[in-house]
């Protein structure tokens, strides 16, 4: 859902399109014959691998009924490690393995081919992308915060990803000082705001 709502906001006001890749038959039946309607369309492609982390028995408590039943400290650790599993869930090392995988065989070739390329996901997913993008230790990933709907720009230039941005505030003033057309939207709010 926030990749459709920021497509619709994007300035090349194409429509975006999900592809579904699930299976041969829904590939032939997602497919655009039209050269003029692919012109006007962004695809979308679904990937079960950017899905949240499993919490097993966890999904779906709240933070304080959780702490309530297995302990503060408890909780904070499968919480907050990057190799324990919750019971019956999965480790941020175990999401980090299917998600980076994903990022490397679909994500990279585009990017590699010189293709712009959206990634919503959810926070522990894009935890991971982002250990492997920075090269962060397990110790820098768990410490990592997110903001949510703040986006991070990062630029694949000689070899390399460079981050435009920062996670770690929740302020989009770092994303909008890398773009020219943003930073004179953001000069403008800031001029009518004075």
């Amino acid at each position: 859902m926030t990749a459709m709502l920021a497509l619709t906001q994007h300035r090349c006001n194409k429509v975006p399109i999900i592809i579904h890749d699930e299976s041969e038959e829904s590939k032939m039946w997602s497919q655009i014959h039209s050269e003029e309607t692919k012109k006007q369309s962004i695809p979308v492609v679904k990937a079960w691998q950017l899905n949240e982390r499993m919490y097993g028995e966890l999904q779906g408590l709240n933070k304080q009924e959780t702490a309530e039943k297995y302990g503060r400290h408890k909780v904070h650790e499968w919480r907050r490690s990057y190799g324990t599993c919750p019971p019956n869930g999965e480790s941020l090392q175990m999401c980090s393995q299917r998600a980076v995988a994903y990022f490397r065989k679909h994500i990279e070739p585009q990017l590699f081919a010189g293709k712009h390329v959206l990634v919503a996901a959810h926070a522990n997913s894009l935890r991971a992308i982002i250990m492997y993008l920075d090269k962060l230790t397990t110790q820098e990933v768990i410490n990592l915060e997110l903001s949510n709907g703040v986006p991070m720009l990062y630029i694949y230039k000689e070899g390399k990803f460079i981050r435009r941005g920062s996670p770690l505030g929740p302020t989009e003033a770092g994303v909008y000082a890398y773009t020219w057309d943003l930073a004179l939207y953001r000069h403008k709010l800031d001029e009518m705001s004075n």
